[in-house]
């Protein structure tokens, strides 16, 4: 009996007859030859089938086969550095198990707004297989960050009754009778679960009802989200820095190939290490004052601003220490200089902008009921993350990172859109 073995196991199989069991990527003839290209998702081998070494109805077949039918193929595998993958199947049997109808997606240049309604064939393609292995590779990579250095895994809710990063972009649902929101964050729950555990993380989706068409912004996206307990503003960014050099070293390790099939140039990648620079609020205003950029002082970076400021960095840049009135309710204000937050962005470099926003949070009591006050917010929503400060406070701090940026960053991609599999924008639904 031959044994069915995946494409990316070929090399240990040289010289011996195996079945591949995957969909038909591509094909071409040469008279006596037909060369057909099959992937199996973890990889694509060049199936040669020479007429003189086949029945002419298994050679018939051939002919007959479409572009993502389902297929069995049977043969010798043989070593070939020109082939895709380095190396060849020799065919000896091939059967189609369910013959594709013409596919949509043909070799040529597809709008996008045709890929994306097709995104569930879309992903088929060799450069969103790169894109989503890579994603892969850093949530990978942030989960062996967070559990090689002692945080505990505490999943968050996705149903909140309260807002954690203002009530404009919140996701409104009915729940029994009352208003429930889709989460914006999980961090309110992280700072209960550093209460309990120490350093705490929690993966999972997040929701923002932005009205932007921004190619940074997405209505569901992906957040890594630590929070320790006994940590301030320097050892918030200490963390943020060291997990993100790790995601980056990972990433050229692994997933190499990915990158270059992408032809992502990797020597900014290369170049990155600690120590990232930090610089504050004030520091980077200067920074567009000096690009003649047209900024009021007190407002928010946008994502033409960070790009300035993250284009005078090589590595990832940590600006800290913004307006207060510009921040969160729950972000510590510094003792220093009341009218700043003790809070972090980290920007990417090469003009990809925030990746990672954080800070420390407020632990006084009777400072932060009068924040949610000033807020407007509704003091009952947050009775139990008052209780927080109640029952045996202390300072803490954590961050969240976006998985969709920080891969729209490594892989070098014009639009966060390509960095999940199934992207919700704000006209962005179906499929």
């Amino acid at each position: 009996m031959v044994d069915s073995v995946y494409i990316s196991d070929v090399s240990q199989h040289v010289g011996k007859e195996i079945q591949i069991r995957g969909w038909l990527y591509n094909k071409r003839s040469s008279g006596k030859l037909w060369f057909l290209l099959v992937r199996d998702g973890t990889g694509l081998i060049q199936s040669v089938v020479f007429k003189g070494s086949v029945s002419e109805e298994m050679f018939q077949t051939c002919e007959d086969v479409t572009q993502e039918s389902s297929v069995v193929v049977t043969g010798t595998v043989s070593e070939d550095k020109r082939s895709v993958g380095g190396y060849e199947l020799q065919v000896s049997g091939f059967e189609i198990l369910a013959l594709a109808e013409e596919y949509p997606i043909a070799p040529k240049e597809h709008g996008t707004t045709f890929l994306m309604d097709h995104r569930h064939l879309w992903l088929r393609s060799s450069r969103q297989h790169a894109i989503l292995r890579v994603r892969h590779e850093v949530i990978k990579a942030c989960r062996d960050f967070f559990d090689e250095n002692g945080f505990t895994l505490i999943d968050a809710p996705i149903f909140t009754p309260n807002a954690c990063e203002g009530t404009t972009t919140l996701f409104e649902t009915e729940y029994f009778g009352s208003r429930a929101y889709l989460t914006q964050s999980g961090q309110l729950y992280m700072e209960a679960g550093a209460m309990a555990f120490g350093k705490v993380y929690c993966f999972g989706p997040t929701f923002r009802a932005e009205k932007s068409k921004t190619r940074r912004h997405l209505t569901e996206f992906w957040m890594i989200e630590p929070e320790v307990a006994f940590l301030d503003l320097d050892g918030d960014m200490d963390l943020a820095e060291d997990f993100v050099s790790f995601i980056v070293k990972r990433v050229l390790k692994n997933r190499r190939a990915e990158l270059e099939k992408l032809e992502r140039n990797l020597e900014p990648l290369e170049k990155i290490g600690k120590p990232f620079p930090r610089i504050s609020y004030d520091e980077a205003v200067e920074i567009l004052k000096k690009n003649n950029i047209d900024f009021e002082y007190g407002s928010d970076f946008g994502g033409a601003d960070e790009t300035v400021i993250s284009q005078a960095f090589d590595s990832p840049v940590m600006v800290h220490r913004y307006p207060a009135q510009i921040k969160a309710f729950y972000m510590k204000d510094d003792p220093g200089d009341s009218s700043k937050a003790l809070c972090v962005d980290m920007l990417a470099p090469e003009g990809y902008g925030e990746i990672i926003g954080g800070g420390q949070r407020e632990d006084d009591l009777a400072v932060l009921e009068g924040k949610i006050k000033a807020h407007d917010l509704p003091t009952e929503a947050f009775d139990w993350y008052l209780d927080l400060r109640r029952y045996g406070t202390v300072p803490h701090a954590g961050f969240g990172m976006g998985i969709e940026r920080t891969v729209a960053w490594l892989c070098g991609l014009s639009h966060i859109r390509e960095t999940i599999p199934f992207p919700r924008l704000m006209h962005r639904l179906n499929p």
